[in-house]
Formats: structure tokens, sequence, C-alpha cells
């Protein structure tokens, strides 16, 4: 059984930083695709970063430049490090571990950890 586990949220002031991880336990966790979702109260789920094999990464436009995802696969635990945060970037965070697939669509990710608040205050 796969577990997703997400820490690292909370309330920030426009302008600061956090940083998301999520320990994933029960699978070969260097061979996935690992990505970060998040989702607005009333809005739909959004892509927000992706990090497969071979150091390979693709952002959201919204995020480009701010979002940095990585990894360190001896922990099986993957980051997310928010810089320059906005309000609109107040969401759950949710990460995502999947096999294969577009790393964009949240249907290629079979397994979703429980989601992490992050508040960004104006």
């Amino acid at each position: 059984q796969v577990q997703l586990v997400e820490s690292g949220g909370g309330l920030v002031q426009a302008g600061g930083s956090l940083r998301l991880s999520c320990a994933v336990s029960g699978s070969t966790f260097s061979t996935y695709i690992m990505g970060w979702f998040r989702q607005a109260l009333g809005k739909e789920r959004e892509f927000v970063a992706a990090n497969w094999s071979g150091g390979n990464t693709v952002y959201a436009d919204s995020v480009k430049g701010r979002f940095t995802i990585s990894r360190d696969n001896a922990k099986n635990t993957v980051y997310l490090q928010m810089n320059t945060l906005k309000p609109e970037d107040t969401a759950v965070y949710y990460c995502a571990s999947g096999s294969t697939g577009a790393v964009r669509r949240s249907a290629t990710y079979r397994y979703w950890g429980q989601g992490t608040q992050v508040t960004v205050s104006s």
C-alpha cells in the first residue's frame, strides 16, 4: 500500500516562502512520477509541478520561476519550494505519484496525499 503524507503548509504573507514536503512509503519511489496539484476553494484541482526520472521537471505557467520541485530518493520525499507567494496561491496542495503518463494530467497519478493547506494573506 502506497502512502503519501504532506507537510509544511501554513499561513504566510504575500511575498513570503514555504516549503512543502511529501513523504512516500510503500513504493519504488525513485521510479515514480511525482506531482504537486492544488485546489482552491470553489475551483477545480490544477496541476502545479511534476518531477520524474532523470531530473526532469515541468511547471504550470502560473508558478514558473517561483516554485521549485525536487526530490530526495534516499528519503523517499518530494519537496515543493514556494517563493514569492501570492494570495492567488492559496489552496490545498496535494502530492501524488504515478508510474507513467502525461505528467500534467491528474489521471496519471494513482496515489494521492491528504493535502496541506497553504494560505497567503495580502
